[in-house]
């Protein structure tokens, strides 16, 4: 009985056309990156636990893939490519001292359970920028961002601005328990109005800072919403996120992209390491984002180098469902020219294939044998 070889759950086989046109957005996409000056990096698929620690703040140990070696250390494949380029960037550069830009390519693997069809491996692409801790590197990596998805062929999409220190200030504030706030993260996050509204009313908080809390979930739109998150607080550490945001705007604007971009205060990512800007790119089409990031300014100093840093990562996978749904082609390798022949025209068939090569063609050659005939 023939055998049949099936996948894991969560993970696919890309082929043929399909395959070729994933490259191509990868090509497009990479030409972006080294515009902008980024230098290729390739790190391991497999890293130390340590690199993905709680202490880091990336995804629970749950949803890692884990594994030992032959002395007994916890290995893991990697869900993330931050901590990995940080890592790298530790052990190879001084971005104490100098302004480092890397870009990569891979496939990340979560081993989650949600049941609604996400895969567990996906290719990513990205960029980290370290040693620079200026809004106008906010900047620059939104507008990459915005050029990454136009270069796709993209023509509607949206880059939605939060920024971390805003919300972390009013917790610090609160002074709520780690429950408390664990909560109220993730009803922000959902936009439960009523939840939070509960919730704020639950710890009795000051007038001030229960107004700003309800207001979170609604607090998204344009430029607009700057002024509305400045005169909801008091907190000058909050009052300094908004004009960090506001001063990012003003850059974008030269870089002639602020039509694709808006705020949302009550953008929360579940990875811990955020510390200012985080974004989020959509488009029509997927509830998905296409493209995550911000600034990590702390989790460089757990890898022994502090240093201010930020990027962003493509979900290459996503990018291309988004493109199908909306109907954008992506340009394909050329068909294959079969040149099929028998063993005493060997001489110039080989001839007539190298000379297609070197025009561009694509060639395979088949040899006919005799009992074919």
């Amino acid at each position: 009985m023939q055998r049949i070889f099936h996948t894991p759950e969560g993970v696919r086989d890309i082929y043929s056309r399909e395959c070729s046109r994933k490259r191509n957005l990868q090509e497009k996409l990479q030409k972006v990156f080294h515009r902008y000056g980024y230098e290729d990096i390739d790190t391991p698929t497999f890293e130390f636990f340590e690199v993905f620690s709680r202490e880091v703040g990336t995804i629970p140990s749950k949803d890692l893939y884990k594994f030992f070696d032959r002395e007994g250390n916890t290995l893991v494949l990697r869900p993330d490519f931050t901590p990995s380029v940080s890592r790298a960037c530790a052990t190879y550069f001084s971005p104490d001292k100098d302004v480092v830009s890397l870009c990569y390519t891979g496939n990340t693997f979560i081993n989650n359970s949600d049941f609604r069809g996400r895969l567990k491996e996906n290719t990513q692409m990205g960029v980290e920028r370290y040693g620079d801790e200026s809004a106008d590197a906010d900047a620059e990596l939104l507008a990459m961002t915005v050029e990454c998805l136009k270069a796709s062929g993209l023509k509607e999409f949206q880059v939605s601005v939060g920024q971390v220190d805003y919300f972390k200030s009013l917790l610090e504030e609160a002074g709520l328990d780690e429950e408390a706030e664990e909560r109220l993260r993730s009803l922000i996050s959902q936009k439960n109005y009523f939840g939070v509204e509960d919730l704020v009313q639950e710890q009795k908080l000051s007038p001030e800072l229960s107004r700003v809390f309800m207001e979170l979930p609604h607090l998204f739109g344009s430029s607009e919403v700057l002024l509305r998150a400045k005169e909801l607080t008091s907190n000058k550490q909050a009052l300094n996120a908004v004009t960090r945001l506001e001063e990012i705007y003003e850059i974008l604007k030269l870089y002639g992209c602020e039509k694709y971009i808006s705020f949302d205060f009550g953008m929360l990512s579940k990875y811990r390491y955020y510390t200012g800007i985080i974004f989020q790119a959509y488009t029509y089409g997927t509830g998905e984002p296409l493209i995550k990031g911000g600034r990590y300014n702390a989790l460089m100093k757990h890898f022994g180098k502090p240093a201010a840093a930020i990027g962003f990562a493509i979900v290459v996978d996503s990018l291309m469902a988004a493109l199908s749904r909306q109907k954008i082609s992506l340009p394909e390798e050329e068909d294959i020219t079969v040149i099929t022949y028998k063993k005493e025209n060997r001489e110039e068939a080989l001839k007539q294939a190298q000379t297609l090569r070197r025009e561009g063609r694509n060639v395979a050659l088949r040899l006919k044998e005799e009992a074919q005939e």
